[in-house]
């Protein structure tokens, strides 16, 4: 199977509710017994979405952890980080970077939250032609 690429844009630019997108998605991911490497830019990026991941629901547990060269004990744990994916976790990437994830040709996806602010959708737009270029599958979700 090609890699694919889904992006998902929000009809808000609202930072709350990117947030609270993000954070649901990374927990249907974990409950659907995958894991995922969250990309980020800053390690202030990393501490926040760390944060929002205990708090953002009550009743919600997401093992995750920020990735400082080291492996969680745990297989199943979300890593948030911006640097070097190991390699367990390059099959599925949500990415809130504006870096492009390293690409694998086979069964790759990533995903990419996009708000309706137009610096996020001309962002997009490139990373829509770059990834069209590489010949990866796109998929795009209108929220």
């Amino acid at each position: 199977m090609p890699a694919e690429v889904v992006f998902y844009v929000l009809s808000s630019h609202s930072q709350q509710q990117q947030q609270d997108f993000v954070c649901k998605l990374i927990e249907k991911i974990y409950r659907s017994e995958q894991f995922c490497y969250v990309l980020i830019d800053s390690d202030q990026q990393a501490e926040q979405l760390d944060k929002l991941l205990w708090t953002f629901r009550a009743a919600s547990f997401i093992p995750h952890q920020i990735y400082r060269e080291s492996l969680p004990d745990f297989e199943r744990t979300i890593l948030i980080g911006k640097d070097t994916i190991p390699e367990a976790w390059q099959s599925l990437i949500v990415n809130l970077s504006t870096s492009y994830p390293p690409l694998k040709t086979e069964g790759q996806r990533i995903l990419e939250i996009l708000d309706s602010s137009e610096e996020s959708r001309q962002a997009g737009r490139e990373r829509y032609r770059h990834y069209q270029n590489c010949g990866l599958t796109i998929t795009t979700h209108k929220l």
